[in-house]
């Protein structure tokens, strides 16, 4: 049997799952929001039943400070804070995983993606097909044959996997390595990154 290593960005798909169900919330009976719990281990029991990972971790950012804070410091500065419903369910969620006995892991100084990446790229080379579970465009540059992009389901959508074909056809690109070049020029609202002035995606326009 092929070895199948899932790496799920575990605060993407947090927050993905919140609003998701944001007009029709799961509200228990003493008035707790539990978007995030339901929506997150609907994704997690989905992919361990119908994907059928060997092997599984959950990666998670700390609130430490990263060497993109430090070179930029005006990273992710433009974000709302976090929802109360989100920070309290993040102990009820790191509960579940652990339950199912699922690594967490979170490692000071660096962001999820960061971990997933190394560790993606790490399994890659003793004989694992690895697939990232993120809805993040940024993990483009990570792909291979043996790597995929994993975008669970959305509002009623299907499953995206996206290899190196997929992801060149996306950006239009010739290589993933490129994946970098067109984000940097491009920049990036949801960090804060500033990119160059009218480059970016350019909206279909009906002739």
């Amino acid at each position: 049997m092929s070895k199948k290593l899932f790496l799920l960005d575990a605060y993407a798909l947090i927050f993905r799952a919140y609003y998701a169900l944001i007009r029709n919330p799961r509200i228990t009976s003493k008035g707790r929001n539990t978007n995030a719990q339901f929506g997150f281990t609907n994704t997690l029991i989905d992919l361990i039943n119908n994907q059928k990972p060997t092997h599984m971790a959950v990666c998670f950012d700390t609130s430490a400070t990263t060497e993109r804070h430090t070179d930029f410091a005006d990273y992710k500065a433009n974000r709302q804070e976090t929802p109360e419903d989100i920070k309290s369910a993040i102990p009820d969620i790191k509960k579940i995983i652990t339950a199912l006995n699922i690594p967490c892991i979170g490692i000071d100084g660096y962001e999820a993606d960061d971990v997933i990446g190394a560790l993606a790229k790490q399994a890659e080379k003793v004989g694992y097909e690895v697939f990232m579970v993120t809805p993040d465009k940024d993990y483009g540059q990570l792909v291979s044959e043996n790597i995929k992009i994993y975008k669970p389901p959305y509002q009623g959508g299907s499953i995206e996997i996206m290899g190196p074909e997929e992801v060149c056809k996306k950006w239009d690109i010739a290589n993933v390595n490129q994946v970098i070049d067109i984000l940097g020029l491009m920049g990036d609202a949801v960090d804060n990154i500033p990119g160059i002035p009218g480059v970016g995606e350019k909206p279909l326009q009906n002739f």
